[in-house]
């Protein structure tokens, strides 16, 4: 599997998520700007990551903007055509604009930026991010944002419940899933989510920022060997 990260105007994280595609992760990795037209060699097999920032400034709408760049057309047609595409924070809310999620992020309740690590539950082994995780464990991962409140309406709720499309929910150390462990107001405390076909996902929690001993935690980096894993096998 080959990675190919995407790069707007005010992504800030592509770096990181670059680094661990490459290095990390030992695969052969794309830089895509966001103005081409085209995904150089990648194909229906690989990843197209969305990384975390605040593309074109977070004018109009968090992701509102980078929605329509020339790249994305692309990208939604690498998505149905059965490609992965993974979108962290920024990527998530640019997803959730292209209408490849469900839903829309909003501020968070309190109406802060809030940067820090947080725990957060896997809920399904049905996917290909999360089919190695355990289920009953926490996994640790730095969230940094300030729109992050998921939010669908009941119906769209219940789809996803239905659909198994709810990848991870936010809680405390413990894996109890509390109001008091959700930091942004997140209905039902959901953290990530996936499309029904299960090869988009997205989530506000960086992973990328939890992948190497160095940062003296590799919970996130268990997301994307779970991927390959499950891609490669």
């Amino acid at each position: 599997m080959k990675f190919g990260v995407v790069v707007f105007p005010g992504s800030n994280c592509d770096a990181d998520v670059i680094h661990v595609c490459k290095e990390v992760m030992q695969c052969e990795t794309r830089i895509l700007w966001h103005k081409d037209t085209h995904l150089q060699d990648l194909t229906s097999e690989d990843c197209i990551m969305i990384p975390g920032g605040f593309s074109y400034g977070d004018y109009l709408r968090c992701g509102a903007i980078a929605r329509f760049s020339p790249i994305m057309e692309k990208v939604i047609a690498h998505a149905q055509n059965g490609g992965f595409v993974f979108g962290i924070c920024n990527g998530f809310q640019v997803l959730c604009e292209s209408h490849l999620l469900p839903g829309a992020l909003l501020a968070n309740d309190h109406q802060k930026f809030i940067c820090r690590n947080q725990y957060l539950l896997p809920q399904t082994n049905n996917s290909a991010i999360t089919a190695n995780l355990d289920l009953n464990q926490p996994l640790n991962i730095p969230v940094a944002h300030g729109e992050g409140r998921y939010f669908a309406d009941e119906k769209t709720l219940a789809e996803l419940k239905q659909n198994d499309q709810i990848l991870f929910r936010y809680c405390d150390e413990n894996g109890k899933i509390t109001t008091n462990s959700n930091p942004n107001g997140s209905i039902e405390n959901i953290a990530g989510i996936c499309n029904v076909n299960k090869n988009v996902f997205g989530m506000m929690p960086h992973p990328e920022r939890s992948s190497e001993e160095v940062l003296g935690n590799t919970d996130g980096r268990k997301l994307f060997e779970s991927l390959l894993n499950n891609v490669l096998a």
